[in-house]
């Protein structure tokens, strides 16, 4: 029975998972489970000089404590997505939302590196357990017109809550303190399980409905292969700026374990491509698996449906494209523009509002356009917004006309998720939604790291293109004075701008100051500007997916 069929069926054969009364109150919990967890991926940068300060870690401990969270919420998702498939969502959701809220306290009483990183492994292992288990949820309890809004409001919060991470993750460690950004997930991860017991419907458990052995759904083979396959690559597209991509720019270790500093290959590269053999291996023992007949963690035929395979490409590119932007507006704003780290953040707010109202907004698009139609609005929306974002990059910009290009880009972001989310999941077979929605999340973990990845990677090289011919130019700097500063300005973010022009005319420059300070941030805000070109093409890649996904999803 090809794929489509099997949507159908499963469709026909499970009317009691989709209740005659859609479940509103459950899809706002299920929302706020997601939000905390979206939010933890971005809210910890903003604050990570104060805890680096606080309690004195160094600074690659203070890189993995990001990172980290990022890369085993990926490795876990397809497993944990199937495991709900198979023993219930709702009680993986629960479940997941316990450990989330244990992870978060004890990441507020850590004093040190090691249990700081403990503890944001534990905080992504709970995430790995609600991110499928939302949108399982969602596909399995909602149809028809219903069903497209209830994507829609999750798309929305997925998008917007990113973004929303930076301002709180500021406003946390400005005024309460810092440890408050794990803590406040405790309180609301309490409402939100005394609210999904009552309210969230129980989906799944087809291996307990069909007389099976409680573990005869583990694949075991599948899951090593995939677990370290995205940790490793993920690992790769994440820290290949701090490592290098190829030679070694920093020494690396973990666990014990320290790569050899007198390799001239980094360790990057071999991570990435472990990563991807691991990956086609995990496609090759699934085959096998599948044509054997026994479980797997990943169903590959679900590939076979056009709308899934394109609109996991689509919505790769649009996750992407999107936390390019949030690795690199930040720095232009604070460092380039000389915003705090508040003001940076609600500028950033103006992108996540426009996200979420247009996201619970396309719904009504989509009756006159059609799903597929609202995506390839949203995604010309984005693509306008960013070249209007480039078009006014530049020091002295006023920060409320970004914000208007942000809300244009928030609200073409709002509509691609919303709508993009029902696309790809729309003809997946209802028993394996926690695949399908485990797969999609997968995909949107792996368009996030290379987002940023290829974003900072963007970022370094024209600095190191830009900045040096226009300091040249700068009479009376000597040449010596001038290359340390280009390399502290590319090793910094841009973050070196704000102590030189805090100086002024009083520092080691003399004279020259604020004339540098000037020269640096048009020079960082023109590499923002070839950084923010790279998240527009990958927009544009996005843009050619959701042709494809319109052309198939009919």
């Amino acid at each position: 029975m090809s794929p489509e069929r099997e949507a159908a069926s499963a469709h026909a054969r499970t009317p009691d998972e989709a209740s005659a009364t859609p479940p509103w109150k459950a899809l706002w919990v299920l929302a706020a489970g997601l939000a905390i967890i979206v939010l933890d991926g971005t809210i910890v940068s903003v604050a990570m000089p104060t805890i680096i300060d606080s309690i004195g870690i160094r600074l690659t401990d203070a890189q993995w404590v990001t990172s980290l969270y990022n890369i085993v919420l990926a490795a876990l998702l397809l497993p944990l997505g199937k495991l709900g498939d198979e023993k219930g969502r709702k009680t993986l959701f629960l479940v997941g939302i316990v450990v989330f809220m244990a992870g978060s306290g004890l990441a507020a009483l850590s004093g040190a590196a090691a249990p700081l990183l403990a503890s944001r492994t534990i905080q992504a292992i709970g995430a790995a357990m609600i991110m499928p288990s939302t949108l399982s949820i969602v596909s399995a309890s909602f149809r028809g017109r219903n069903r497209a809004t209830a994507f829609g409001v999750w798309g929305a919060v997925m998008s917007g809550a990113a973004a929303l991470g930076p301002l709180l993750g500021g406003v946390f460690t400005d005024t309460i303190g810092w440890r408050w950004i794990f803590l406040v997930n405790i309180p609301i991860g309490v409402a939100i399980i005394a609210l999904g017991i009552k309210f969230v419907p129980h989906t799944g458990g087809s291996a307990a409905a069909n007389g099976r052995g409680p573990f005869s759904f583990l694949d075991l083979p599948g899951t090593l292969l995939a677990s370290l396959g995205a940790a490793l690559f993920i690992f790769g597209l994440i820290e290949g700026n701090t490592y290098g991509w190829w030679g070694q720019k920093a020494s690396f270790s973990a666990a014990g374990l320290a790569w050899p500093t007198d390799w001239a290959l980094s360790v990057t590269p071999v991570a990435l491509l472990a990563g991807a053999a691991l990956l086609v291996a995990f496609v090759f023992v699934e085959r096998a698996r599948a044509h054997r007949g026994k479980s797997v963690t990943l169903d590959l035929r679900l590939f076979s449906i056009p709308s899934f395979s394109w609109g996991n490409l689509t919505a790769g590119a649009v996750s992407a494209g999107e936390f390019a932007l949030i690795f690199v507006l930040p720095l232009y704003l604070i460092n380039a523009v000389g915003l705090s780290t508040i003001e940076a953040g609600l500028v950033l707010m103006a992108m996540a509002l426009g996200a979420m109202i247009s996201g619970a907004l396309a719904r009504k698009l989509a009756a006159r356009l059609g799903a597929g139609g609202v995506v390839q609005l949203g995604l010309a929306l984005e693509i306008t917004g960013i070249v209007a974002s480039i078009a006014l990059m530049r020091p002295n910009l006023s920060p409320l006309w970004f914000a208007a290009t942000l809300i244009i880009y928030g609200t073409g972001l709002g509509m691609a998720s919303a709508q993009l989310t029902s696309l790809v999941l729309g003809r997946v077979p209802v028993a394996q939604s926690g695949e399908g929605s485990a797969t999609q999340s997968t995909v949107r973990q792996l368009g996030s790291a290379l987002g940023a990845a290829i974003s900072g990677t963007a970022l370094s090289v024209a600095l190191s293109k830009i900045v040096p011919t226009a300091l040249a130019a700068v009479p009376g700097l000597p040449s010596t004075v001038a290359s340390g500063l280009v390399s502290s300005l590319s090793s910094s973010a841009g973050g070196s701008i704000g102590p030189i022009a805090a100086q002024g005319s009083a520092g080691p420059l003399g004279a020259l100051g604020p004339r540098v300070v000037e020269v640096m941030s048009q020079g960082f805000s023109q590499a923002a500007q070839w950084s923010m070109g790279i998240a527009g093409a990958m927009l544009l890649l996005g843009l050619v997916g959701s042709v494809m996904v319109k052309r198939n999803a009919g």
